[in-house]
């Protein structure tokens, strides 16, 4: 008999279904540390909205802390806007943050199917950035449907995927602003301090022009200074998701990226919410920080 249960219904069905004596996959390998039941963090933006609220730690990639989990997962959110399929959101976060129900022992599989049918449609999209399906989404390793498995979902249960359920990697953490930005300004091409004049959309990509007067220069690694004022950021794709700290014009950010080419590429942006005092304080910190 065939045991396909959509991750929806598992909730309501748990307890007419005995977990499997083991799946013999090699997922499943991958800890020796027992698993158990975590709430989804709000910073695990691949899994905002994906139907449940819990997932199991190790997941069914390894990842042995949330920490880890987090950061992993974050890697993978720029396939989402590339809306390549539909399910690229539940096959994911059935390996990353697999859904975690009490009655059961261990964490429930991508069926193959949800597998074949995700990496069918997004492996011409990764292709052409390089990127081939990676080996740890080998399908050949997840059950085909005779055991209980996440399955890919009816056509009836298809809805296209919404722009205001996906927030820009770069723009979406909870952690400490300055905290954050401290830890990763050794690793970034450039550091700014800048107040948005403008942002607008050029071929998908957020285009956004800051005011000349407004930047504070942190670090320019491959460009002068007084270049780098007059430069122009860029959000990759930033047309198919949110960054809300880009939205209001006039608001400070501090901004980290890398420069591509001609570009300077956004890879982190936050809001600055203090006040003017302490941004000068804040400002005294980074110049005086020693990577």
């Amino acid at each position: 008999m065939r045991v396909l249960v959509s991750v929806g219904v598992l909730l309501g069905v748990v307890g007419l279904l005995h977990p499997a004596s083991g799946f013999p996959f090699i997922l499943t390998q991958l800890s020796t540390r027992k698993s158990s039941c975590k709430a989804i963090p709000s910073g695990m933006t691949l899994c905002h909205a994906v139907g449940y609220s819990e997932m199991r730690l190790p997941n069914l990639l390894g990842h042995d802390t949330m920490k880890e989990a987090l950061q992993q997962a974050g890697s993978w959110v720029p396939l989402l806007t590339k809306q390549c399929h539909a399910d690229t959101k539940k096959f994911l976060c059935s390996l990353f943050a697999p859904v975690c129900l009490s009655d059961l022992e261990q964490a429930i599989h991508p069926c193959r199917s949800l597998c074949e049918e995700v990496r069918d449609g997004c492996t011409p999209v990764m292709a052409a950035f390089g990127f081939p399906w990676p080996e740890m989404f080998n399908c050949s390793q997840f059950p085909e449907g005779n055991e209980l498995c996440v399955p890919p979902a009816g056509m009836e249960d298809k809805t296209p995927l919404v722009k205001e359920d996906l927030p820009c990697p770069a723009c979406h953490s909870d952690a400490d602003t300055e905290k954050e930005f401290l830890q990763d300004f050794c690793s970034r091409d450039f550091a700014l301090k800048v107040n948005i004049r403008s942002v607008s959309t050029l071929d998908g990509d957020l285009m956004v022009i800051p005011e000349i007067r407004s930047r504070t220069v942190y670090k320019a690694k491959g460009w002068a200074e007084e270049e780098l004022k007059k430069t122009v950021l860029w959000l990759p794709d930033g047309d198919n998701c949110i960054c809300q700290d880009l939205q209001e014009p006039g608001a400070t950010v501090l901004v980290l990226g890398h420069r591509a080419d001609d570009r300077l590429v956004i890879s982190w942006v936050r809001k600055w919410q203090k006040s003017e005092k302490e941004m000068k304080k804040f400002s005294r910190t980074v110049r005086k920080f020693q990577c």
